[in-house]
Protein backbone atom coordinates (compact mmCIF):
# COMPACT_ATOMS: atom_id res chain seq x y z
CA UNK A 1 0.00 0.00 0.00
CA UNK A 2 1.42 3.55 -1.35
CA UNK A 3 1.41 6.14 1.38
CA UNK A 4 0.76 9.97 0.67
CA UNK A 5 4.54 10.32 2.02
CA UNK A 6 6.13 8.39 -0.49
CA UNK A 7 8.78 10.37 -1.80
CA UNK A 8 7.14 9.77 -5.75
CA UNK A 9 4.94 12.52 -4.76
CA UNK A 10 7.75 15.15 -2.67
CA UNK A 11 9.33 18.07 -4.90
CA UNK A 12 13.27 17.09 -5.08
CA UNK A 13 13.46 20.62 -4.73
CA UNK A 14 17.34 22.62 -5.63
CA UNK A 15 18.97 19.59 -4.62
CA UNK A 16 22.14 21.05 -6.10
CA UNK A 17 22.01 24.20 -4.21
CA UNK A 18 21.26 22.25 -0.95
CA UNK A 19 24.47 20.31 -1.84
CA UNK A 20 26.61 22.33 -2.41
CA UNK A 21 25.66 24.41 0.70
CA UNK A 22 26.79 20.96 2.88
CA UNK A 23 29.66 20.36 0.75
CA UNK A 24 30.67 24.18 1.42
CA UNK A 25 30.26 23.42 5.10
CA UNK A 26 32.23 19.97 5.09
CA UNK A 27 35.20 21.91 3.59
CA UNK A 28 35.31 24.52 6.38
CA UNK A 29 35.17 21.89 9.09
CA UNK A 30 37.77 19.64 7.17
CA UNK A 31 40.25 22.81 6.41
CA UNK A 32 40.09 23.75 10.13
CA UNK A 33 38.12 27.43 8.88
CA UNK A 34 34.23 27.75 11.43
CA UNK A 35 31.55 28.30 9.98
CA UNK A 36 31.06 31.23 11.86
CA UNK A 37 34.18 33.00 9.20
CA UNK A 38 32.37 35.85 8.36
CA UNK A 39 33.54 35.96 4.59
CA UNK A 40 31.96 32.40 4.55
CA UNK A 41 28.54 33.64 6.51
CA UNK A 42 28.45 37.10 3.95
CA UNK A 43 28.61 34.55 0.76
CA UNK A 44 25.74 32.33 1.82
CA UNK A 45 23.81 35.51 3.00
CA UNK A 46 24.32 36.75 -0.34
CA UNK A 47 23.44 33.58 -2.04
CA UNK A 48 20.21 33.35 0.26
CA UNK A 49 19.08 36.36 -0.32
CA UNK A 50 19.28 35.66 -4.53
CA UNK A 51 17.04 32.83 -3.92
CA UNK A 52 14.11 34.83 -3.54
CA UNK A 53 10.86 33.06 -1.42
CA UNK A 54 10.52 30.58 -4.12
CA UNK A 55 13.98 29.68 -4.35
CA UNK A 56 14.25 29.42 -0.35
CA UNK A 57 11.64 26.51 -0.58
CA UNK A 58 13.20 24.98 -3.16
CA UNK A 59 16.28 24.75 -1.20
CA UNK A 60 14.24 23.75 1.85
CA UNK A 61 12.66 20.85 -0.85
CA UNK A 62 16.38 19.98 -1.74
CA UNK A 63 17.99 19.60 2.03
CA UNK A 64 14.96 17.41 2.42
CA UNK A 65 16.05 14.83 -0.72
CA UNK A 66 19.70 15.36 0.36
CA UNK A 67 18.00 13.84 4.34
CA UNK A 68 16.08 10.92 1.91
CA UNK A 69 18.96 9.87 -0.46
CA UNK A 70 21.72 10.15 2.33
CA UNK A 71 19.14 7.97 4.82
CA UNK A 72 18.31 5.67 1.74
CA UNK A 73 22.64 5.33 1.78
CA UNK A 74 22.84 4.78 5.52
CA UNK A 75 19.98 2.31 5.41
CA UNK A 76 21.29 0.02 2.98
CA UNK A 77 24.90 0.21 4.21
CA UNK A 78 23.85 -0.86 7.84
CA UNK A 79 21.49 -3.41 6.50
CA UNK A 80 23.83 -4.71 4.98
CA UNK A 81 25.90 -5.34 7.89
CA UNK A 82 22.67 -6.80 9.70
CA UNK A 83 22.84 -3.60 11.56
CA UNK A 84 19.62 -1.15 12.62
CA UNK A 85 20.42 2.18 10.74
CA UNK A 86 18.46 3.97 13.32
CA UNK A 87 20.24 2.27 16.41
CA UNK A 88 23.55 3.81 14.95
CA UNK A 89 22.35 6.78 13.17
CA UNK A 90 19.47 8.79 15.56
CA UNK A 91 21.51 8.82 18.89
CA UNK A 92 24.52 10.31 17.26
CA UNK A 93 22.57 12.66 15.14
CA UNK A 94 19.96 13.73 18.86
CA UNK A 95 23.03 13.69 20.60
CA UNK A 96 25.00 16.35 18.20
CA UNK A 97 22.57 18.47 17.72
CA UNK A 98 21.64 18.89 21.38
CA UNK A 99 25.33 19.56 21.65
CA UNK A 100 24.87 22.94 19.31
CA UNK A 101 22.73 24.73 21.76
CA UNK A 102 23.55 28.11 20.30
CA UNK A 103 22.38 27.60 16.69
CA UNK A 104 20.33 24.36 17.43
CA UNK A 105 16.85 25.16 19.16
CA UNK A 106 15.71 22.51 21.31
CA UNK A 107 12.25 21.98 20.35
CA UNK A 108 13.48 21.58 16.54
CA UNK A 109 15.61 18.45 17.40
CA UNK A 110 12.65 16.62 17.65
CA UNK A 111 11.29 17.09 14.33
CA UNK A 112 14.44 16.03 12.81
CA UNK A 113 14.75 13.24 14.43
CA UNK A 114 11.53 12.58 13.10
CA UNK A 115 12.41 13.42 9.32
CA UNK A 116 15.17 10.92 9.78
CA UNK A 117 13.24 8.47 10.72
CA UNK A 118 11.05 8.62 8.04
CA UNK A 119 13.01 9.03 5.31
CA UNK A 120 15.05 5.82 6.78
CA UNK A 121 11.54 4.40 6.57
CA UNK A 122 11.38 5.15 2.77
CA UNK A 123 8.84 8.68 3.62
CA UNK A 124 9.70 11.46 1.86
CA UNK A 125 10.70 14.12 4.82
CA UNK A 126 9.45 17.12 3.28
CA UNK A 127 6.04 15.33 2.90
CA UNK A 128 6.09 13.85 6.50
CA UNK A 129 7.09 17.41 7.67
CA UNK A 130 4.44 19.30 6.05
CA UNK A 131 1.41 17.36 8.05
CA UNK A 132 2.59 19.92 10.95
CA UNK A 133 2.30 23.00 9.06
CA UNK A 134 4.53 25.71 7.77
CA UNK A 135 8.58 25.35 8.24
CA UNK A 136 9.85 27.62 11.70
CA UNK A 137 12.55 29.49 11.56
CA UNK A 138 13.90 27.52 14.55
CA UNK A 139 14.13 24.46 12.30
CA UNK A 140 16.19 26.23 9.63
CA UNK A 141 19.09 26.13 11.25
CA UNK A 142 18.39 22.33 12.43
CA UNK A 143 17.63 21.20 9.00
CA UNK A 144 21.11 22.21 7.60
CA UNK A 145 22.31 20.98 10.57
CA UNK A 146 21.24 17.30 9.87
CA UNK A 147 21.82 17.07 6.56
CA UNK A 148 25.54 18.25 7.11
CA UNK A 149 25.48 15.48 9.66
CA UNK A 150 24.40 12.39 7.90
CA UNK A 151 27.03 13.88 4.76
CA UNK A 152 29.70 13.43 7.71
CA UNK A 153 28.34 10.35 8.74
CA UNK A 154 28.68 8.83 5.49
CA UNK A 155 32.23 10.29 5.16
CA UNK A 156 33.28 8.80 8.15
CA UNK A 157 32.00 5.29 7.65
CA UNK A 158 33.81 5.49 4.34
CA UNK A 159 36.80 6.85 5.51
CA UNK A 160 36.71 9.25 2.89
CA UNK A 161 35.63 13.38 3.33
CA UNK A 162 33.97 13.29 -0.32
CA UNK A 163 31.86 10.44 -0.73
CA UNK A 164 28.23 11.82 0.58
CA UNK A 165 29.16 14.52 -1.65
CA UNK A 166 30.01 12.42 -4.75
CA UNK A 167 27.02 9.97 -4.14
CA UNK A 168 24.98 12.73 -4.87
CA UNK A 169 26.23 14.16 -7.83
CA UNK A 170 26.74 10.95 -9.11
CA UNK A 171 22.88 10.41 -8.46
CA UNK A 172 21.95 13.81 -10.11
CA UNK A 173 24.01 12.84 -13.16
CA UNK A 174 22.81 9.69 -13.77
CA UNK A 175 19.04 11.22 -13.55
CA UNK A 176 20.64 14.27 -16.01
CA UNK A 177 21.60 11.22 -18.58
CA UNK A 178 18.00 9.42 -18.38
Amino acid sequence: MSSSYDPKYAPAGDVGAALMAIDSRLKAIYDGTTAADPQQRLLTDQFLASLGPRGAHDLLDGACTLIYMFMTWLRQAYEAHDKDVFEYVVPDLVGTLRSMARSIRPEAIPTMAGMVIAAGTGLSPNLWRQQYGDWTESEMNALEATAFLLAEHINRLTDDREFATRLITNALSRVDQA
